[in-house]
């Protein structure tokens, strides 16, 4: 009332002032332009201001539900600064193909999330859909608008540098979900219909044929899909909306090379099958502590917090809950038939086939990318003057905080190898030979990559840090020496997978013979035509 009763009192001021100048007036005043002028400027300034809303609109609360959901589809924040994708020489567009064979590579390395199942949708609320893998049992899952409730999962905070917790046990660290832990805000019809059960989004016939647990006795994302519900628009309220695109990811065995390898590219296959624009932002929802694999994380990805640094209910505009490391064709290939052969990207181009991928070889050149290396596909010369022989090694280094810091040796007589390369290198008359001590555990990851960019013959013991091959540049060769007690897939698989020549020396015990190990490696000199 206050407010119309200033428009109207404006209103009637400004007409009686303009009204009666001619008759009432001093005429001195209108022989005086300056001072007319002057009066003319403050009426109209005047004006202007009485007219503004003193009351303007006020910026939205995302704390409110119909305020999120009415910002829902806004333009991208302008202090968005996620990582665009690195230009990859082997990339090939992730476009859904229902024809896509179960058994064909790229149904396991690939875009093999074909099946499509819309579990909630809404143009002004929450959606939520999952796509399924036939080939691998197992599926990419996003949402829009989702809640997260950290006081409604249980585990430690995470984060924490590995003095502080050590002998924490893993159950510790891992989550537990309370019914809630994620919420979905629904339209009213849909949340009345939902409300009259359990207000879950997904049944146990759903997890069993979509998510099912198979060998993994802790299926965490099986039990956060089981633990969101609809909520009620007038409950569903949020102290902070992340805009940009998020993974939600759960690591098991954090510290291990291999196993987190295998989390990356999952990771990386659920940004590609969800059609994501640039690298997504990371929450782990895990309470596992600091890691130095933690600096790839950050490298692959735009950014990354832990779900228990959140202290209160957050919403996501945009969220894909990334599948198990235990999922992927990496993992499911050491005990399950996967026939894929690695190939050139350009070669598959002109010639498909299903039996062939460049998939491995395109992450690995994101993985290089996202270190900044320069993209050298140059395949190793086989007429170079000079030859750079990686040795991986294994040494003590504390893992995690129920490691006791003793790595257990893979290769008894590790240090002789090494040495005795060292001096038969210096010896060596055809050409050039580098050995480097590719000392792992004691150097960043960024080292370690650059070690594998520039290694054109990579040796090592059965161990997790042979999984940087999987970035190896074409025409890397492998030798693994094995002992007895390991005789297991892992390299044999992702160099046969990668498409890069792969040697193996099985050893009868632990102790590797010298003489052995030195005519293996004089022959892959050899045929790279040194």
């Amino acid at each position: 009332m206050q407010r119309n009763l200033q428009k109207e009192n404006t209103v009637g001021m400004n007409r009686h002032w303009l009204t009666r100048p001619a008759v009432g007036m001093n005429r001195h005043w209108l022989t005086t332009p300056l001072l007319f002028i002057f009066l003319l400027n403050t009426l109209t300034l005047s004006f202007y201001f009485l007219h503004q809303n003193p009351n303007p609109d006020p910026i939205p609360n995302f704390s409110s539900a119909s305020a999120l959901s009415n910002n829902l589809s806004g333009q991208r924040n302008p202090n968005f600064t996620a990582k665009p994708w690195p230009d990859l020489a082997s990339f090939v567009p992730w476009t859904p193909n229902p024809s896509t064979s179960p058994s064909s590579c790229e149904a396991f390395f690939g875009h093999g999330f074909t099946r499509k199942l819309d579990l909630l949708s809404s143009e002004r609320k929450s959606w939520f859909r999952c796509h399924y893998n036939e080939a691998l049992k197992s599926s990419v899952c996003e949402g829009g608008l989702i809640r997260m409730i950290p006081q409604r999962i249980h585990m430690s905070n995470g984060g924490e540098s590995l003095e502080t917790v050590i002998g924490r046990e893993e159950e510790d660290e891992l989550p537990t979900f309370e019914p809630g832990a994620f919420e979905v805000e629904a339209s009213d019809g849909a949340f009345r219909q939902i409300n009259d059960g359990d207000r879950k989004i997904v049944n146990q016939d759903f997890l069993d044929r979509f998510v099912p647990r198979g060998a993994i006795y802790i299926h965490t994302m099986r039990s956060l899909l089981d633990s969101i519900r609809v909520a009620d628009s007038k409950d569903f309220n949020c102290s902070e909306l992340v805009e940009e695109p998020t993974l939600l990811i759960t690591r098991f065995e954090y510290a291990n090379l291999f196993h987190t390898v295998t989390d990356w590219y999952s990771a990386y296959v659920a940004s590609r099958v969800t059609d994501l624009s640039h690298r997504p932002y990371l929450v782990f929802v895990d309470g596992h502590c600091k890691a130095p694999l933690e600096e790839a994380w950050k490298a692959l990805f735009s950014s990354l917090r832990y779900a228990k640094n959140f202290t209160d209910p957050v919403c996501f505009r945009h969220v894909i809950l990334s599948p198990l490391g235990y999922e992927t064709a990496l993992f499911k290939g050491l005990s399950d038939n996967i026939p894929c052969h690695g190939a050139p990207a350009s070669d598959l181009m002109l010639n498909p086939d299903s039996d062939k991928t460049a998939r491995l070889t395109e992450f690995g050149e994101f993985f290089r990318a996202s270190f900044g290396f320069p993209l050298n596909n140059t395949k190793i010369s086989h007429s170079s003057l000079q030859q750079n022989v990686l040795f991986v090694r294994r040494e003590d280094y504390l893992a995690h905080p129920r490691h006791g810091g003793k790595v257990e040796p893979r290769l008894s007589n590790e240090q002789e190898v090494f040495d005795t390369l060292k001096t038969w290198a210096k010896a060596y008359n055809k050409c050039r030979v580098n050995i480097i001590n590719g000392l792992f555990a004691h150097m960043t990851v960024r080292d370690q990559v650059r070690a594998i960019q520039e290694a054109s013959i990579i040796v090592g013991a059965h161990g997790a840090g042979l999984t940087h091959i999987i970035a190896a540049r074409p025409g890397t060769v492998i030798l693994e020496i094995i002992s007895s007690m390991y005789r297991r897939p892992h390299f044999s698989l992702i160099s046969q997978w990668r498409g890069v020549e792969y040697h193996a020396i099985n050893l009868e015990g632990s102790y590797a013979n010298i003489n052995q190990v030195l005519k293996e490696l004089s022959s892959i000199l050899k045929s790279l035509g040194c």
